[in-house]
């Protein structure tokens, strides 16, 4: 059995199919006025862990810089070098998710959040609840990966 339904704030019409177009049929202005404040909250600790994360790294630099910084040598703990590379690898993590979630949010504006940038049907509500600022369906996604 096959429903159509037109929410008021997603700017595609939903076709759920038995409950297989993801999740609740019930894609509200609700339902994405809780995502558009789970993208919030999760951009306020992005910008939060970058910038602890940025302040490590100078940590890490000032001791690299140090001449008397033999760490490579300790048995009993990472070394400088691994710490940086640790930190640098996250850094990249957190700002990529930063650009996704600052995208997800632009999409919510312009009324294209919740319509896939692939096909341009529209992501089920149990994904966008899983992951908020996916920009495609889980058809499109699992596409890609191949």
């Amino acid at each position: 059995m096959r429903k159509t339904i037109q929410s008021t704030g997603f700017a595609a019409k939903r076709e759920i199919i038995d409950g297989m177009g993801g999740g609740d049929a019930r894609a509200t202005a609700e339902s994405e006025t809780g995502l558009e404040a789970r993208l919030r909250a999760r951009r306020r600790f992005l910008l939060s862990a970058l910038e602890r994360g940025r302040a490590d790294l100078a940590d890490v630099l000032a001791a690299r810089s140090d001449g008397f910084a033999d760490d490579e040598h300790d048995p009993e703990g990472s070394t400088l070098s691994s710490d940086w590379s640790l930190i640098t690898g996250l850094d990249g993590a957190l700002a990529a998710e930063l650009t996704d979630t600052d995208d997800a949010l632009a999409r919510l504006r312009v009324g294209e959040f919740g319509t896939c940038r692939g096909c341009r049907g529209p992501i089920g509500l149990a994904r966008l609840e899983a992951r908020p600022s996916a920009a495609f369906c889980i058809d499109c996604a699992l596409e890609m990966q191949r």
